[in-house]
């Protein structure tokens, strides 16, 4: 394949399913999405993408049941302890983005010692999306700019897109090529609004625990034969390859 992506954006959906056709409760649902999750990273890394963002926590994931929520803070511990000297040994850099001020304190600890020791990292930079919604991305960095105006720092003229995403919580990453869904739903769920205007979109019915490399690479090949025209016409594309 070749013009593969260079950032891929997934919202990682159906670990719940996944343990309800199996008879299992929802935390083993999670447990498998964790392998999974792994098993992505990995191949990303072998395709040598420049980035991966997974949505792991929505701001309206709160809403549900406490039980389920406080199994999945230990499971975040859990996972980024665990995961953490391999990720950094294959140069991986990790961040986090979302509004990450509500989780406890073992969690945010976790979350600190991982973006301090990958850092400097130079290979693929995953971003996890925790506590993230697109519209509270976009209303904090209107808060920070309408700041800066009333303090005289900027200008109200001098506010630009570029402007807009350098107050984003990603800031200096490229904009995701390809998005995508699993486990059969075919909505954003507020998720990276501002960075996915010209992102191609692809839906899998494929369950989150099932989602593998080999299903990966299906859907990069699909996105391999769009057009990406960026509102030139496909004449245009073609003259300028």
């Amino acid at each position: 394949m070749t013009d593969l992506p260079k950032h891929i954006a997934v919202i990682m959906d159906g670990n719940g399913r996944w343990a309800r056709q199996r008879g299992l409760p929802r935390s083993a649902g999670h447990q498998a999405g964790v392998k999974a999750t792994r098993k992505i990273v990995e191949h990303c890394v072998r395709l040598q993408t420049e980035a991966l963002t997974i949505y792991a926590f929505s701001s309206e994931n709160w809403r549900r049941p406490e039980k389920e929520v406080n199994f999945l803070m230990e499971l975040f511990i859990k996972a980024i302890g665990s995961e953490l000297n391999k990720l950094h040994e294959n140069n991986i850099r990790v961040q986090f983005i979302g509004e990450l001020t509500k989780f406890p304190d073992g969690l945010l600890h976790e979350i600190k010692l991982a973006t301090e020791k990958t850092a400097q990292n130079t290979g693929l930079r995953l971003n996890i999306a925790v506590n993230y919604g697109g519209r509270n991305e976009l209303t904090n960095a209107m808060v920070q700019i309408a700041a800066k105006v009333e303090a005289g720092e900027l200008s109200s003229k001098s506010i630009t897109e570029d402007v807009i995403l350098q107050h984003s919580w990603l800031p200096d990453c490229p904009e995701p090529d390809l998005f995508v869904r699993t486990g059969g739903e075919q909505r954003l769920s507020n998720y990276l609004l501002w960075h996915i205007a010209y992102t191609e979109l692809s839906f899998t019915d494929t369950l989150w625990p099932d989602f593998d490399g080999d299903e990966l690479d299906k859907l990069i090949e699909q996105y391999t034969q769009r057009q990406r025209r960026f509102g030139q016409t496909g004449e245009q594309v073609q003259a300028s390859e």
